[in-house]
């Protein structure tokens, strides 16, 4: 496969997981701000850590949803925006449409423009509504990749691309859990908030299957232990890293050469297998959260590296 062919794949696949992991982190922002407080901790000012895109907002200003409206809906020169992210998925795919099955090609096609005349005011009034879209979309074109497309090099770098993205946005989905809720002079494992932890499991769709496993017990060490090491939720860091790895091995095999990506991918797995949810806590959830941010950011880069884009 051509570099370019599998970069097209990898960046469609992590942009389209950005948009949807972005309209998840509005949600998050949503539910936290409608609670008593929320002026004070700036949960809005948290999102936008979370997202990396401080740098597209003013830093004194007090945020509201009106500018995260405009600088993460809206905003084309934001590269974390939804419609940013959805028109440089499409920009990836037209570029290598012959690498797509119709049904991926429609999925990520129809309705692309629905954001290209959409005002301020509008996004406001339908934000829940368009929200919800991004995530259907980005839910469409996954089940348009796993029904229809070879599983070939071209189908590993596109899963390669989403579960990359996917760990990184747990990872970050959780700093702004931390970012709001844990000032330095609060003890890691005090008392929290019960809504502000339960946004967690909303933003990651996480509700059922977390009560499926801990019932009702809503404590902030089983939420953390759930997201970052159950290796069965889709959306926990262990269970990307352990598809990052499977696949990597893939295109191994496929290529014939092992590169310094797939030794990092390795230890970061073992290290995530290996390290239970009292350690994490101990020695900082937000240490932990931040080297994996860490190590996810280095292990994109070398896959890019591997593989020549």
């Amino acid at each position: 496969m051509l570099s370019r062919t599998a970069e097209n794949l990898y960046w469609m696949s992590r942009y389209l997981e950005r948009a949807e992991s972005t309209a998840r982190l509005i949600e998050m922002g949503q539910r936290m701000a409608l609670l008593p407080g929320s002026a004070e901790r700036q949960e809005w000012r948290s999102v936008i850590m979370a997202t990396g895109a401080e740098e597209y907002f003013d830093e004194g200003k007090t945020l509201n949803e009106a500018a995260i409206v405009r600088g993460l809906v809206l905003d084309q020169d934001n590269p974390s925006s939804i419609h940013a992210c959805l028109t440089r998925a499409r920009a990836n795919a037209k570029a290598i449409r012959t690498a797509l099955t119709q049904e991926m090609w429609e999925a990520l096609n129809d309705g692309w423009r629905r954001l290209e005349n959409v005002d301020e005011i509008t996004a406001r009034r339908e934000l829940p509504t368009i929200l919800d879209w991004v995530k259907a979309r980005a839910a469409m074109f996954r089940g348009a990749s796993e029904t229809s497309m070879l599983r070939n090099d071209g189908y590993a770098f596109l899963r390669l691309g989403g579960h990359m993205e996917r760990a990184d946005m747990t990872l970050r989905l959780l700093n702004v859990k931390y970012f709001v809720l844990l000032p330095e002079s609060d003890i890691v494992g005090g008392g929290r908030d019960h809504h502000q932890w339960t946004s967690v499991l909303w933003a990651l769709s996480a509700m059922r299957s977390f009560h499926h496993i801990y019932k009702g017990d809503y404590a902030p060490w089983k939420i953390a232990d759930f997201v970052i090491l159950n290796g069965a939720f889709p959306r926990s860091v262990t269970f990307c890293y352990r598809q990052i790895s499977q696949t990597l091995d893939h295109l191994e095999l496929a290529y014939g050469q092992r590169h310094p990506c797939h030794d990092l991918a390795s230890a970061g797995l073992d290290r995530l297998n290996e390290t239970g949810i009292g350690e994490v806590f101990r020695n900082g959830l937000h240490e932990f959260v931040d080297e994996f941010i860490g190590v996810t950011a280095k292990l994109s880069r070398e896959v890019s590296l591997a593989y020549h884009f």
